[in-house]
């Protein structure tokens, strides 16, 4: 067992009674953070009330004032540990050894950031469950930048719902940014990749995690992705385009519909279609008008700035 300090960083926006499953997991863990940070963004139920209760030390900040990175790097100023371990509102941790799976990842002083795998919630739909199974397999993996020639663009795939990263590396690479609209936790991963730092994989440490989104909301998500890429075009000369993992992910997502939820098939090509047509939208949002960005986009408040 690492004898590595941690805490914990949490972002919320009224993140409802789901929130005390999420808090009542982390109490149950075998090793302890040593502080809690919940970043509430003017949350108008009880969730503050209920991080509160629970011991979390709560930062309110203003809802317009929210950023992926920016704000997550204020929850890591906050700490004064060598460890930090981002979880988002949604999420339960799967076992009781779920947080030192992953905390041990960094007993090699080459790894500078580990992510978990997420498990579908136990009543999500197949194309949610889908995503989850594709993005996380069984098998624990550790990434360097020389293996952008098998794995391309997902050499520096990362998710900020259940990672932990060493300050040391963090503060590297500049930290999260504040200038992006989303995917704070792939620019970080692909900067330390790029620094000769190693992400691992730990699916060993696990969290329940799914989303059932609409084919409005996936188009619109996919926007904010082609958005990053659009202006992060050093990550796709580094390590690759999307295209071959798209393709990969839509053979296997017909795959398992096909077995699990045929009457499903004919929403998910949709859904695709669309994530496919947002996505390129995004990456010529410069010709765009800034209403229809802020129409098209999942995170409106970027487009204040």
């Amino acid at each position: 067992m690492t004898n590595i300090d941690f805490s914990l960083v949490i972002p919320t926006l009224n993140a409802g009674r789901d929130f005390e499953l999420l808090l009542h997991s982390i109490k149950k863990q075998s090793l302890t953070p040593e502080k809690i940070i919940v970043l509430d963004s003017e949350s108008d139920d009880y969730t503050t009330n209920i991080a509160r209760e629970c011991g979390c030390y709560v930062i309110s900040i203003k809802r317009r004032d929210f950023n992926h990175g920016a704000t997550r790097q204020l929850g890591v100023e906050y700490t004064g540990v060598d460890l930090v371990v981002f979880l988002t509102q949604d999420v339960i941790l799967v076992t009781e050894n779920s947080l030192e799976n992953i905390i041990n990842c960094f007993n090699d002083p080459t790894v500078g950031a580990a992510y978990g795998r997420q498990l579908p919630h136990k009543k999500a739909l197949p194309i949610g469950a889908h995503a989850r199974l594709f993005n996380y397999p069984p098998k624990s993996r550790m990434k360097t930048v020389h293996d952008a020639e098998e794995l391309g663009i997902k050499t520096a795939f990362i998710s900020n719902s259940f990672a932990a990263y060493r300050k040391k590396a963090l503060k590297e690479v500049g930290g999260f940014p504040g200038h992006v609209i989303i995917s704070e936790d792939t620019y970080v991963a692909a900067k330390m990749l790029l620094a000769g730092w190693r992400v691992y994989y730990c699916a060993e440490a696990q969290v329940y995690h799914s989303h059932e989104y609409s084919v409005w909301q996936e188009f619109r998500r996919y926007f904010d992705i082609g958005v990053f890429h659009g202006c992060e075009p050093w990550i796709r000369t580094a390590f690759g385009r999307v295209v071959g993992e798209g393709f990969r992910y839509v053979v296997f997502e017909l795959k398992y519909l096909w077995a699990n939820g045929k009457c499903l098939i004919l929403r998910a090509c949709l859904q695709n279609l669309c994530k496919i047509l947002g996505y390129k939208l995004g990456l010529k949002e410069k010709v765009l008008p800034l209403w229809l960005k802020k129409k098209l986009s999942m995170n409106r408040h970027y487009w204040d700035f």
